[in-house]
């Protein structure tokens, strides 16, 4: 069987997760137990792997094994509890795929969907702490995150219940990446609030430098827009 052939499979049988009438039929079950399958041998290769960087390598190229199905999994719109979708939400976040992970994550979140029982937290509190961590591990670089990428995060988890700590790191992700994207107002806002959240965020230091660059330069003194 052809890998198109293979992949458009996985999409049709996916999507009858959401077809009217509530039970899956055998053919869409098996194919969702295959790619258990398919995820439990990846995760135990990838538990073999001890270098953080070189795991997101593999998880990159495992990736598109899933594409097809997640595919068909969202435009089915069933909203059935999924893990090999919720662990693929997690590997794209892993690989700086975030506009893929948010495509997930609000179906995801919408859907009320719960993490895997090897993660401990529920999902909204789970995306948003593990984009904001992989986020700051690369801002300045140059697969620095767009800071619109991680407003679309907060957007999407802002009326979620979470952890003070978690939504204020996010706060604090977003916060640098505005400063390195000019935008010193926004970014001192972030800050602000991230600081309010958790006095023990660290951004004490990064909101006086934002604030003293406005100072030192009232056209910035005003956000964008």
């Amino acid at each position: 069987m052809s890998n198109l052939i293979r992949q458009h499979r996985q999409r049709v049988l996916a999507a009858k997760q959401g077809a009217e009438g509530g039970e899956l039929d055998q053919k869409a079950a098996n194919q969702y137990e295959l790619m258990l399958m398919l995820q439990a041998g990846h995760r135990r290769a990838l538990k073999q792997i001890q270098s953080i960087e070189r795991k997101a390598e593999v998880k990159a190229k495992y990736l598109p094994e899933y594409q097809a199905y997640i595919d068909g999994v969202l435009q089915g719109d069933a909203g059935r509890q999924d893990d090999v979708l919720m662990t693929v939400l997690l590997w794209q976040i892993d690989v700086g795929n975030f506009a893929e992970a948010l495509r997930i994550a609000e179906y995801a979140i919408g859907h009320d969907l719960q993490t895997p029982d090897r993660y401990e937290r529920q999902t909204a509190t789970m995306f948003a702490e593990e984009v904001a961590e992989v986020a700051m591990k690369r801002a300045g670089t140059e697969t620095a995150i767009p800071a619109e990428l991680l407003l679309k995060t907060y957007a999407l988890t802002k009326d979620q219940d979470m952890f003070d700590q978690v939504r204020a790191k996010l706060h604090k992700a977003i916060g640098i990446a505005m400063e390195g994207e000019d935008q010193l107002p926004e970014a001192a806002e972030h800050y602000t609030r991230a600081l309010e959240l958790d006095e023990r965020i660290g951004v004490k230091k990064l909101l006086e430098k934002v604030e003293r660059a406005i100072k030192n330069n009232p056209e910035q003194a005003q956000p964008a827009g």
